[in-house]
């Protein structure tokens, strides 16, 4: 009886979702179609009015606000190409970056397009299924291709809403079913279930850890049977306990260790550098030098203070610290920083920002330290012996907070390991522990921030780091 109401339940329910999720996927289709034909109209409206032809080289001036008026009206993500496929403009450069839309047209939908096809790709799952994504033509005035538009709609999910409403409806039927079957059930099965009730809540108080008392049934039938072999897995039970707990204590004293090590040995290489640099330096006795001196100090005594900290938690309290949240300008916390790297044989370092001119923020500049050379250093080691290496540090002050990204050209992040790169003890270097990335990204959340990356293997990898303006 309990099992037909199951089964007739779990059918409905099955063919309920999926007829409603496929006519989402087409309102979604037609919504997309809909906002499509509509960008496509204004624009070709707005090349009329300026005089049916607007060249490349004027797209990005004469498009400026008017891709972003298009996307904030339709609720798209919009992006123009030169018929090349080189990107030219985009609604949102963030938002690019997040979609992980490419900055360059692939070289089969150039040739789609090429060959007379009206929209030359259109992927319908793009971003995990939550996005449906197309290129096409936008012709000039009479008809000549002049540009390669990206668009990328958000799919609604208002039917699946109201599919939930539904389903709670039919759900409230089937259980208040499913309970008068199960009234009946326990009625019949009451007096074979009750030797089996007072084993289980024996069961039950079993504890792992502690000492739990064996069950004492004097009878040699089924249950009696059931009985022994319960209190002979306790028996083993109790002994795997210690021994896990105490397998569990090393494990935990090991990973520590591993990530102290870790964190005090990222600072210390550009600091030995950084040293050998200022002894070079007194001994040619440049002009300029106590200024230099100074800096070195101030470098060096917030490096120290950071690696002090960290040793004091993790030997007081062994765990990471906490956040102890003080403003600080990140524009000099990020100069400083990379002086520590300025002498990298083969890889040249650049810094520069972008946006308002008062770079302050609510943060724990410590462990803030501690991302940075961890993001700085996995980048300088990422690129190959035998390429001449580019890092660049750029800071972006904008409305919601600031953006951090640290660019590379080295190899790049496989597909493969993407979805692991910030796990403990995962690496792709054949020395370390694995703990930086997870390192940063815990300190980040902690801040109230956010860290994500962008990566294309044999050409490099941008790592982004955001912090928010304080709430209230």
């Amino acid at each position: 009886m309990l099992a037909m109401v199951t089964i007739s339940f779990a059918v409905t329910y099955t063919l309920t979702i999926y007829d409603q999720y496929e006519h989402n996927d087409q309102d979604n289709e037609r919504h997309f179609l809909d906002k499509e034909q509509a960008i496509r109209a204004s624009m070709e409206y707005f090349v009329i009015q300026n005089g049916g032809y607007i060249p490349a080289d004027s797209v990005v001036s004469v498009f400026s606000d008017k891709v972003c008026e298009l996307s904030d009206v339709h609720n798209v993500f919009i992006a123009l190409f030169d018929l090349k496929g080189r990107y030219l403009i985009s609604s949102n450069f963030i938002e690019m970056d997040t979609l992980d839309i490419p900055e360059s047209v692939n070289y089969s939908i150039l040739k789609q397009l090429s060959t007379g096809n009206e929209r030359a790709y259109v992927d319908r799952n793009f971003g995990k299924g939550n996005y449906t994504l197309a290129y096409w033509y936008f012709n000039d005035s009479k008809g000549k291709p002049m540009l390669i538009a990206n668009v990328v709609y958000e799919k609604s999910y208002d039917r699946i809403s109201e599919l939930k409403s539904f389903l709670r409806e039919i759900s409230t039927g089937y259980i208040v079913l499913f309970l008068l079957a199960a009234l009946l059930a326990f009625l019949l099965s009451k007096n074979i279930t009750r030797p089996l009730d007072i084993i289980t809540r024996r069961i039950r108080k079993t504890k792992l850890g502690e000492y739990n008392e064996p069950i004492d049934w004097q009878g040699k039938d089924e249950v009696g049977e059931l009985v022994k072999e319960y209190n002979r897995m306790l028996a083993q039970l109790e002994s795997s306990a210690l021994k896990l707990a105490q397998t569990e204590r090393e494990s935990a004293w090991r990973e520590m260790a591993q990530q102290v090590a870790h964190e005090i040995k990222n600072p210390l290489t550009p600091m030995k550098l950084r040293m050998q640099q200022l002894v070079r330096t007194w001994k040619e006795q440049p002009e300029g030098f106590d200024d230099r001196l100074k800096a070195f100090s101030e470098s060096m005594i917030e490096q120290i203070d950071a690696l002090t900290r960290i040793a004091n938690e993790f030997s007081h309290f062994a765990k990471m610290p906490k956040s102890q949240l003080a403003e600080t300008n990140l524009r000099e916390l990020l100069e400083k920083v990379i002086a520590l790297y300025g002498d990298q044989e083969n890889v040249q370092l650049s810094f520069h920002s972008i946006g308002q001119s008062n770079y302050s923020a609510m943060i724990d500049k410590d462990q803030l330290i501690r991302v940075l050379n961890n993001l700085i250093t996995n980048a300088i080691q990422a690129i190959p012996s035998d390429r001449k290496g580019n890092v660049s540090v750029c800071l972006r002050a904008g409305e919601k907070g600031f953006l951090i990204r640290i660019s590379d050209n080295g190899v790049g992040i496989s597909n493969e390991n993407r979805k692991r790169i910030f796990v403990p003890n995962f690496t792709t270097k054949s020395t370390g522990t694995g703990l930086g990335l997870a390192m940063v990204k815990t300190i980040v959340e902690q801040n109230n921030g956010r860290v994500f990356f962008w990566s294309k293997e044999q050409k490099g990898a941008s790592f982004f780091v955001f912090i928010p303006h304080p709430k209230g």
